[in-house]
């Protein structure tokens, strides 16, 4: 059987490869470049550049010469190889979904296997993001509340952090005063919707002390979240309130057992 025979990549796409794949922080190492560019077939022909300008050249050198992107793809095969990775399976995902979001353009993904599967190509910038989204896929997993894509989907598309949790802890207060009619906010909408002597929600039926306790613990955990993290985020600018990747599913996670509560209503 004849082998398959992929088109030259455009130039712009072959670029962000080559800076993803080079990447000075998680990218490959000198080292692994002069070992997988001639283990892929191709020639290392500027080897004293900086790392993805190196990597650049040699994939348009031989897309130069062939008229095809085989071996440029058989790099990333090799490069991205998932028993390369044992043990670091979150810098595997990021350069995969890093990757994926160039090669969607071209039609092709990076499946969890290392292995190339054809898809639909993408026009757009949203698109290509909206298909692979790293915190989204996260957030998956955690198995979030439907209520957080509801208030935050673009945000989660652009993998915008900041405003995410922002929008989300927003949603909280919004969907309370959806089932309670209040116009209040803040503690004191808390506090009227949570109370314990006359509640317009509650989490379980107030009979015991221990119940009484709970419902109370959850309304000082609502103000908790509201005061780390809608007040900070409504104040601070965003160069100035930096959060991480794992920081925000932390904080989603949170949000979403929230709501989770807030659906077991008694009332």
């Amino acid at each position: 059987m004849a082998k398959k025979i992929f088109n030259s990549i455009d130039s712009g796409t072959l670029e962000g490869l080559a800076k993803i794949l080079a990447d000075t922080g998680q990218g490959l190492t000198g080292t692994e470049l002069s070992k997988f560019i001639p283990e892929a077939g191709l020639t290392d022909i500027d080897p004293t550049n900086t790392k993805w300008k190196r990597l650049y050249n040699s994939f348009a050198e031989y897309q130069t010469l062939n008229q095809k992107s085989n071996c440029i793809l058989k790099f990333i095969n090799i490069s991205l190889k998932p028993s390369r990775f044992v043990g670091q399976n979150d810098k595997f995902e990021t350069i995969r979904a890093e990757l994926n979001k160039r090669l969607s353009f071209i039609g092709l993904q990076l499946n969890e296997s290392g292995v190339f599967n054809p898809v639909t190509a993408t026009k757009t910038i949203s698109e290509a993001e909206q298909r692979v989204n790293r915190f989204k896929s996260k957030l998956g997993n955690r198995n979030i509340h439907p209520k957080i894509y509801e208030y935050c989907n673009s945000e989660l598309i652009t993998e915008n952090y900041f405003h995410s949790v922002f929008e989300a802890v927003k949603s909280i207060a919004e969907e309370i005063r959806k089932r309670t009619n209040l116009t209040l906010d803040g503690g004191a909408l808390i506090d009227k919707a949570l109370s314990v002597s006359n509640p317009l929600i509650k989490i379980n039926s107030l009979q015991t002390e221990t119940e009484q306790s709970e419902q109370k613990g959850f309304s000082n955990l609502i103000k908790g979240v509201f005061g780390m993290f809608r007040n900070s985020t409504a104040h601070a600018p965003k160069v100035k309130w930096k959060i991480t990747e794992d920081e925000a599913l932390d904080i989603m996670t949170t949000i979403s057992m929230i709501h989770k509560k807030l659906n077991q209503n008694s009332l």
